[in-house]
């Protein structure tokens, strides 16, 4: 091999070049998102209405399942009541149902979803809401 020294240079630059984010971000640690659920507008409803669609514990890692399958019943099949776990009716409605509690998309939605490098697609259909400034 008359060319081996070339292709071993080449070939730990090229280790070299697809390593680099990974040692790059070495020891850089982001702060997990801290969500607020106790929202102004949680705090307008009246105690009975506090509850989620679903627990806490559902919610977290399942909402986007959740969604999908909101977004599937109505769609395919008409269907606009959602029963949830404990046999409590809910609208089948993102911006209704779900926007009414968590209106604040920038601080709910948005700091969780960068967090985890997601990109929802949610708003290719639906209008986001307006953020209030206050």
């Amino acid at each position: 091999m008359y060319d081996s020294g070339k292709i071993i240079a080449g070939l730990l630059i090229f280790v070299a070049l697809v390593t680099f984010p990974f040692y790059f971000n070495v020891g850089k640690v982001i702060a997990k998102p801290e969500t607020k659920i106790d929202t102004p507008e949680i705090q307008k409803l009246p105690e009975h209405e506090r509850k989620c669609v679903e627990s806490k514990e559902f919610m977290r890692p399942g909402h986007m399942q959740l969604l999908n399958n909101w977004r599937d019943s109505v769609v395919r099949n008409g269907d606009r009541i959602y029963l949830n776990s404990t046999g409590k009716d809910f609208d089948i409605s993102l911006q209704n149902t779900c926007m009414k509690c968590h209106s604040n998309k920038k601080n709910f939605c948005d700091k969780c979803h960068n967090y985890m490098g997601v990109k929802p697609y949610c708003w290719d259909c639906h209008i986001a809401p307006k953020e209030n400034e206050t």
